[in-house]
């Protein structure tokens, strides 16, 4: 592979019947990590980017755009930016109050990641 096409944007989409709804997702992987959308409709409501830090062990990770009161967008880029080691971006643009969703959502994305690894 040479460098052009190592620092070319790949996009990924996938969905998935989650208690009774459609859920898309939406990655776009690009040189030294990814951007994550997930969501039921065409909807960008808020963005967090989190990554690792050799002066902690959990990845920082702060919301962009958003409602600082939701915490679903934060929580899901740490956990992928620790799982993966990569600078990752998450909009997560569905109801948050049912915390079942979310734990299956990301269940659905690690599914993902471990049947094609190359996609994030």
């Amino acid at each position: 592979m040479d460098a052009v096409d190592s620092d070319a944007i790949s996009v990924h989409d996938f969905s998935e019947k989650i208690l009774e709804q459609v859920v898309h997702f939406h990655v776009m992987k690009m040189k030294g990590g990814f951007f994550l959308w997930i969501g039921a409709t065409p909807n960008l409501s808020n963005l967090a980017v989190s990554m690792s830090s050799k002066y902690d062990s959990m990845p920082l990770s702060t919301l962009l755009l958003g409602d600082p009161s939701d915490t679903a967008p934060n929580a899901l880029a740490q956990r992928l930016a620790k799982k993966t080691k990569k600078q990752v971006f998450v909009s997560y643009s569905l109801p948050s109050t049912d915390s079942s969703l979310m734990l299956l959502v990301e269940n659905r994305i690690k599914k993902e990641m471990d049947q094609f690894p190359d996609n994030f």
